[in-house]
């Protein structure tokens, strides 16, 4: 911990190095400047110039140790920023006025260290990132983001994003390093994706997602080496289609899910786990996935209210949600609560699989049991809604029942406890449909 001592009239900090830095700091201890010489302002300046001192001595550290030259540019940008300047690489700075390269001469103390000096006299190359491995080192960056990922959640996390770069690349003719794309190049896979929907009827909608992917990936990696004023080559590049029409997936009406889906033979030719997980979609409003992807210890069906505990998960059975607002109990109703029943330890033949969705909307519509080509069995969602609508549930009731972000919805913080179970199943049973006898 350092103090403050008295030289020549003027405070000073006082701060014996911490052992971790013997390597990067040979002084026992480091004395700077606290430029007043009234002891109570030194006190108060005290906390943030031990700060700065640490941080220099952490940036330091890292340029000594580290073996990735993404964490030694880094460093020097961090190294550079305890000294007020911003990071320049040399031939930036030769290209300058001579006037910032004398004022950034006159900063080197005679004790600081060669990282120091390259890092305010940019010594230090940026990393030579190129477009393919950009997934690869933004998913290393974004680790602690995606610590909730399952293995297919992950998959589904990189196929996007290495589809954005490839089609990029198909753009530009080829490979290229990271810190050279500039905003020409963005607007050239906004050229390449307006030929892509002229000539093969490709959506904008698709090539947005390219966008927002790449932007999203530039942006992490940006962020990543500290840079003060990142590129943004993205910025302002989208595809407007005025002749689009925004789609809206349809409901499933509800005389038909109990005239079709209810009757008796309807789902005979269908696997017990997957008819069920549909009939705890129809009386939840869950998405598919947070249903089947559902943790054994996540169908609580011992307690007062039989529920499901929709949550991030961890550990062997770790999965990631949609989002915080989607972090909610459930409670079991209906033919919710008799499929749960029948599948206490959840549905392994789907966990963490995509194949669930095909397969259901594949056997609705080989057996007539598809109102329409349009409709999907993820429809459930959006009829549930309607009925607590109908039922005059009120929106913000609504949402939260449904895993909406009603914080959102108001554009306001959102102020009180959340709703109980006790109310949440209330408001379940005033939209229950009636349980047919063989699904009990």
């Amino acid at each position: 911990m350092a103090g403050i001592t008295k030289r020549n009239g003027t405070w000073h900090l006082r701060m014996r190095v911490p052992r971790r830095y013997d390597g990067v700091e040979v002084r026992a201890e480091i004395h700077r400047s606290l430029r007043t010489d009234s002891e109570r302002e030194a006190r108060a300046r005290l906390p943030a110039a031990e700060a700065a001192v640490l941080a220099e001595l952490d940036a330091r550290l890292a340029m000594g140790q580290s073996q990735q030259p993404g964490d030694v540019f880094s460093a020097a940008v961090a190294l550079a920023a305890t000294r007020g300047v911003t990071y320049r690489q040399a031939d930036d700075l030769a290209s300058g006025p001579l006037e910032e390269i004398l004022a950034r001469l006159d900063m080197l103390k005679p004790s600081d260290t060669p990282q120091m000096a390259r890092a305010l006299l940019g010594g230090v190359e940026a990393p030579q990132l190129m477009l393919s491995g950009l997934v690869e080192e933004v998913e290393r960056i974004c680790a602690h983001d995606n610590r909730y990922k399952s293995e297919t959640q992950m998959r589904l996390w990189r196929n996007p994003r290495t589809r954005a770069v490839t089609n990029l690349m198909a753009a530009l003719g080829g490979d290229r390093p990271v810190l050279a794309l500039e905003a020409g190049d963005a607007r050239r896979h906004k050229a390449w994706w307006q030929k892509r929907i002229e000539r093969e009827g490709q959506k904008a909608e698709t090539a947005k997602k390219d966008f927002s992917n790449m932007s999203s990936m530039l942006a992490h990696y940006y962020d990543s080496l500290d840079m003060a004023e990142p590129p943004r080559p993205y910025l302002g590049v989208t595809i407007r289609d005025r002749h689009a029409v925004k789609s809206r997936k349809p409901e499933i009406p509800v005389d038909w899910i109990t005239e079709k889906w209810f009757a008796p033979a309807a789902f005979d030719d269908l696997n017990d786990e997957a008819r069920d997980i549909l009939l705890i979609s129809i009386e939840t409003g869950c998405r598919q996935a947070e249903i089947h992807d559902l943790p054994s210890d996540a169908i609580v069906l011992d307690a007062v209210i039989p529920h499901l505990r929709i949550a991030f998960e961890d550990g062997e059975e770790k999965r990631e949600i949609k989002n915080t607002s989607s972090v909610r109990l459930v409670p079991l109703v209906g033919v919710a609560l008799a499929a749960a029943r029948r599948h206490p330890n959840g549905f392994p033949r789907y966990r963490y699989k995509r194949s669930y969705s095909a397969l259901i909307n594949g056997y609705l519509r080989g057996h007539d049991l598809m109102p329409s080509p349009k409709h999907t069995a993820g429809g459930t969602r959006h009829t549930w809604e309607s009925r607590l609508k109908v039922a005059g549930i009120a929106s913000d009731d609504r949402g939260e029942m449904m895993g909406h972000s009603v914080a959102s919805a108001r554009n306001r913080e959102l102020y009180g406890d959340e709703m109980p179970l006790e109310r949440k199943l209330e408001l379940a049973r005033a939209v229950a449909l009636q349980v047919p006898w063989h699904l009990a």
